[in-house]
């Protein structure tokens, strides 16, 4: 478990079980798939002085823990911006989508803006959150090393707030860039916020949305989320990304919330 994946060339990777989610230890959590996904879009095209400002991944079905393909294509193309598209797909079945901008980097004389106060101080401590029952913590949970500020961990009714980062490189023998280790945690972000029963009820996300107003900087990142829901609607999952520096983005994610019957399992019942 040196890494969360291999790269075989041609735009195919093999995953190691360290991709493995809390649901079963042959499905992903969606945070090395949207890190994967955000690598691969990073080397298309590269273009001198632009970056991805904003990535939405979109997750149709369970991505399994096998082979993958990655194909990026661009959409449209300025001299100041571009839209990215692209897909991973295992089987010949697409398993994640995802649409990002490349922009122009904004000028060295903007004003620094921010939004509220700065994150907690990183705990000196390893907190390994506790876990619901029967939880496959042997893939990415522990692949991810945890300091939870607020919230208690997973199984409690967050606001929450708490620090992560990667234990192992999300490609083998490749640079972890600051974009594709802020994918690499954002997608755990409604689990550090979750205030809905996810145990007695079905509660996934759907997709995620990451926006970075600068690159983060460090191995170190903060997520601070909070869940908002209601009868008749759904569930929405924001938070604020902070690096030891402060404020660098925002993420999104839509939160299905529906009656479990007896056989669920939860990522099978993406639509």
């Amino acid at each position: 478990m040196d890494a969360f994946y291999r790269d075989l060339g041609d735009g195919r990777f093999e995953s190691s079980t360290a991709t493995a989610g809390p649901w079963s230890a042959q499905l992903q959590h969606a945070g090395p798939p949207s890190g994967l996904i955000g690598a691969v879009m990073q080397r298309h095209a590269p273009r001198e002085g632009f970056r991805i400002a904003r990535v939405t991944l979109d997750i149709p079905r369970p991505v399994p823990v096998a082979e993958l393909s990655v194909a990026v294509t661009t959409v449209s193309s300025t001299a100041r911006t571009e839209l990215l598209d692209a897909q991973i797909s295992a089987a010949g079945r697409t398993v994640m989508t995802a649409r990002a901008w490349r922009v122009l980097a904004a000028p060295g004389d903007t004003p620094p803006l921010r939004s509220g106060p700065p994150a907690s101080p990183l705990p000196a401590v390893e907190t390994p959150p506790p876990m619901a029952a029967g939880a496959h913590v042997a893939g990415y949970l522990s692949a991810m090393e945890w300091r939870f500020v607020s919230g208690g961990g997973f199984t409690e009714a967050g606001p929450g707030e708490a620090w992560g980062r990667q234990r192992i490189p999300l490609i083998a023998d490749a640079e972890d860039t600051p974009l594709t280790r802020a994918l690499t945690i954002a997608d755990t972000n409604w689990a550090v916020g979750s205030e809905l029963d996810f145990v007695r009820r079905l509660v996934i996300n759907t997709d995620v949305t990451v926006a970075l107003h600068r690159d983060p900087v460090g191995e170190w990142l903060c997520l601070r989320a909070e869940t908002v829901a209601s009868p008749g609607g759904s569930g929405l999952a924001t938070g604020r990304l902070d690096d030891q520096s402060g404020d660098c983005g925002r993420i999104l994610q839509t939160l299905l919330v529906a009656d479990r019957a007896p056989a669920d399992r939860a990522p099978a019942d993406r639509v």
